[in-house]
């Protein structure tokens, strides 16, 4: 009779769940439309062993898409057996060092990993010098691996960098990646980024204060990815760095907290809302003064497959 109530309870379960995002381990017979990896979820200039820089890679359509590319990156995609040479598009929310800084290693290790095409670059005005300066600053290791010793192939190393605006920045494969603008302050322009695939989708909010135009690009999504702080934590540990009160409040002020962020998830209602671009502060009660839907903070190599169901795989 116990077992087989307990059958009864189980398949009650599996009919209400049906059709709902399940936060949990991914049937092992379903292909994900997408599968989202967060390589990096800290953020600010000062290195964290446990939280790398910014950065989001997100595959699908065969193809690999990098948002950001933050310190560390590049190590966290060899930890996914990944070869850097095959990860060709990235797509910069801003400009600021914490959000770039893996970019050298990239342009330099990926091509010596095999990309033998052009690395391409999507991000805010200013991103197409950056890089011309980058590949100037490297001309001495450039011109001795693809002139003298190695002889690498000499597309492999050259950049194609487009300084975007919003609206829709790439279409291939059946992917599409729309960039929209975010309000962070005196940082202009400043993106988030949404991609659709096979009728999935996932935003990703870059840095910002609370936005009301990333809730309207990102209405629909199955996965949203939002920055978040806690503003006292803040406070604590830039006061430990000796910054004036003055530096400490603008840090502060473009930025979401965690409660603000609450309020987002709850007029975007994802299937799945997670938080990148945090410290280890408790994000998850603030939130929850607005928003009630499956939420978790992010870490990294944290992976995210997104299909009929949503689920989430941590790095062991």
């Amino acid at each position: 009779m116990r077992r087989w109530l307990c059958v009864c309870v189980a398949t009650v379960m599996a009919i209400v769940l049906s059709g709902r995002a399940l936060v949990g381990q991914a049937p092992r017979a379903e292909r994900p439309a997408m599968i989202v990896t967060l390589l990096g979820s800290g953020g600010g200039p000062s290195p964290n062993p446990n939280r790398f820089g910014p950065s989001i890679l997100v595959q699908a359509g065969g193809q690999a898409l990098l948002f950001d590319c933050g310190r560390g990156a590049t190590i966290r995609i060899a930890q996914l057996g990944m070869l850097l040479g095959d990860v060709r598009h990235v797509f910069l929310t801003h400009l600021h060092s914490d959000h770039v800084m893996g970019l050298p290693d990239l342009l330099l290790s990926g091509w010596a990993q095999g990309r033998k095409a052009p690395l391409r670059i999507w991000g805010p005005e200013g991103s197409a010098q950056m890089m011309d300066y980058m590949q100037k600053a490297f001309d001495f290791d450039i011109h001795m691996r693809r002139d003298i010793d190695e002889k690498f192939p000499k597309e492999g190393i050259t950049v194609s960098t487009t300084d975007i605006k919003e609206g829709v920045v790439f279409q291939e494969n059946g992917v599409t990646v729309t960039a929209f603008l975010v309000d962070h302050r005196p940082v202009e322009p400043a993106f988030g980024y949404r991609v659709d695939y096979g009728g999935h989708s996932v935003a990703m909010s870059g840095d910002t204060r609370f936005s009301e135009n990333l809730i309207k690009f990102a209405q629909g999504v199955d996965v949203l990815i939002h920055e978040a702080i806690d503003p006292n934590e803040i406070r604590a540990r830039l006061s430990k760095l000796a910054a004036t009160q003055a530096q400490i409040d603008n840090i502060v002020a473009h930025h979401t907290t965690a409660e603000q962020a609450g309020v987002v998830f709850s007029r975007v209602k994802p299937r799945l809302a997670v938080y990148s671009h945090i410290s280890d502060a408790d994000l998850i009660t603030p939130a929850r003064k607005a928003y009630s839907g499956a939420l978790e903070a992010g870490e990294d190599l944290m992976t995210i497959d997104v299909g009929e169901t949503v689920s989430i795989r941590r790095a062991k």
